[in-house]
């Protein structure tokens, strides 16, 4: 029985009437509100990818109230909200609703055909209560396999799943910000058992003895058809939304917020899809303790082991304020990213507009992307990273193996950036596995550094503009078959190029006007002689 329904027994018959069609009219509302959404425009991404659409749910709600749920933010709706998602799932599916309020629970397991909705001015507050996420569930930890606490929204081989609506869900996740440090030892120790190949149902973090880890805010397991709509996302305890194995993801029109009055959350990134097919990001704003999106793909020998990828990724329309990355891929590459196309979004106070990266150990192949019409103020970091020595030093080169990692096919055009406190572009790559075949085309940067390439091959600069407040526009090393065309070259730049390494060769600047440099090549001592050379047509 409704609220409506329970006060309107308290008047005569002919205005219980007009409560009760009220009423009536009024639980159509979740219903209404979302077919009444924005369609999703078509998706048409430089690869093959299906067109997604929303999972659809039986037009029944199911009210938390209903089921015993207390408003106030002090009582635990744990028991109520479960009872709700049971009964519509018992009846085919439907909208379980959040009214206006705050609401306390602790873990939500949501079920086949079942949309989580939070009306406008409802908060579900989540306990901080680390029993009220027991028992244990199947989870990936920084993308390795193991079982620990439930994340605080969870499903495990679910279809037609959703988190909807205009409303917050506040983690309220400050008590598990210290086990970053405080519980380092447990994370190196789910490391080792990845690393040594400890059978996955044997990796148990049920706070026993210590052994615990954080959990994920929102995290699909194995599911179909999932979406996240709507709502605002404020202070896990972890990473925020991250689809682990799922296929057909939207995740849309969606707030987090991981950084700001209440702290800084630690690894608290927004969307880190993990080995999952065919997902859509679009009109997010992000301010987050670390990456606004993460692209990951399992983590050292468990990702080799698993050897499942990204891919088929899209992101457009965002926003990113703080965080470590804007859209960033990897660092857990081991199963492979490929197909990612990244458009239309604007970051001002980011670490990075692109981040690319990887590690000797993680393996994967990196490739296929193109980021396009991205746009950024103020950037703390390098504008552009692609990075394969995220841990570990470039010498010595070492043997290549299935744990070696390979970047390839990456498309950047028409990305502009204001200023740059680090790089504007930096490539690293590593002498045993170079990065191969990047295009930059259309790059407008000030940045306090120019750009550097190392241990690459077959890279394309085309109308690029770059100014940096220090140092060579353009370093070089061990690098071959470089094209830079219709490069501006300033006049004040000494050198504009810097080339060193033994293996350096190939470099080619075509149609561009170096006459006005102060420099235009300096080289290396041990850089052949022959390494550079300048045609205008």
């Amino acid at each position: 029985m409704s609220l409506k329904l329970r006060s309107a027994i308290k008047f005569p018959a002919t205005f219980v009437a007009g409560v009760f069609f009220f009423s009536i009219f009024s639980c159509t509302t979740v219903i209404l509100q979302a077919q009444q959404r924005e369609a999703l425009a078509p998706i048409d991404a430089p690869f093959p990818m299906p067109q997604l659409s929303r999972p659809s749910f039986p037009d029944r709600e199911f009210d938390i109230r209903d089921f015993g749920a207390v408003e106030g933010g002090r009582v635990k709706n744990t028991q109520a909200i479960r009872q709700s998602i049971a009964a519509a799932a018992k009846a085919g599916g439907g909208h379980v609703v959040v009214p206006s309020g705050k609401w306390l629970t602790g873990a939500i397991h949501l079920d086949n055909n079942i949309d989580l909705h939070l009306l406008r001015g409802a908060e579900l507050l989540f306990s901080q209560d680390v029993a009220d996420y027991l028992p244990v569930v199947f989870s990936r930890h920084e993308d390795i396999e193991c079982y620990k606490y439930s994340a605080f929204i969870y499903a495990d081989g679910k279809t037609n799943i959703a988190v909807t609506g205009d409303g917050i869900l506040n983690g309220q996740g400050k008590p598990w910000w210290d086990w970053k440090q405080s519980k380092r030892e447990v994370e190196k120790n789910l490391y080792a058992m990845g690393a040594n190949g400890v059978p996955v149902a044997q990796r148990i973090f049920d706070g026993k003895e210590g052994q615990e880890l954080r959990p994920a805010f929102f995290q699909p397991m194995r599911c179909t058809n999932v979406l996240v709509e709507g709502v605002t996302f404020q202070y896990g305890a972890f990473w925020t939304i991250t689809p682990t194995y799922c296929e057909n993801v939207i995740v849309r029109n969606v707030r987090i917020e991981t950084n700001g009055a209440y702290g800084h959350t630690p690894n608290g990134d927004g969307v880190d899809p993990s080995s999952c097919k065919n997902v859509l990001i679009e009109h997010c704003t992000f301010d987050t303790g670390d990456d606004c999106i993460a692209i990951k793909a399992g983590r050292d020998a468990d990702g080799l082991r698993v050897a499942r990828p990204a891919e088929n990724i899209v992101v457009r329309h965002c926003k990113g304020l703080q965080g470590h990355g804007g859209i960033v891929i990897g660092s857990e590459t081991s199963g492979g990213i490929r197909n990612i196309y990244a458009y239309d979004c604007a970051f001002n106070g980011t670490d990075r507009i692109v981040r690319i990266k990887t590690a000797r150990g993680r393996g994967g192949i990196l490739e296929n992307m193109w980021f396009r019409q991205l746009a950024a103020d103020t950037i703390e970091q390098e504008a552009i990273h692609i990075n394969m020595l995220y841990t570990g030093t470039r010498l010595p080169s070492l043997p290549v193996t299935s744990a070696t990692p390979v970047i390839q096919n990456i498309h950047c055009s028409n990305i502009t950036c204001t200023f740059s406190r680090g790089r504007a572009v930096e490539i690293l790559g590593l002498p045993e596995s170079l990065v191969e075949s990047v295009t930059l085309d259309s790059i407008s940067m000030h940045a306090a550094r120019g750009i550097a390439c190392t241990d690459a091959r077959g890279i394309t600069f085309k109308n690029v503009s770059v100014t940096a407040d220090v140092g060579p526009i353009v370093e070089i090393t061990d690098c071959d078959d470089i094209t830079m065309d219709s490069i501006a070259i300033p006049s004040n730049a000494d050198p504009f190029l810097q080339v060193d390494g033994a293996r350096s060769g190939g470099i080619v600047i075509v149609n561009s006007s170096v006459q006005g440099a102060k420099t235009a090549v300096r080289l290396g001592a041990d850089t052949p002689r022959q390494a550079v050379s300048i045609v205008n047509h």
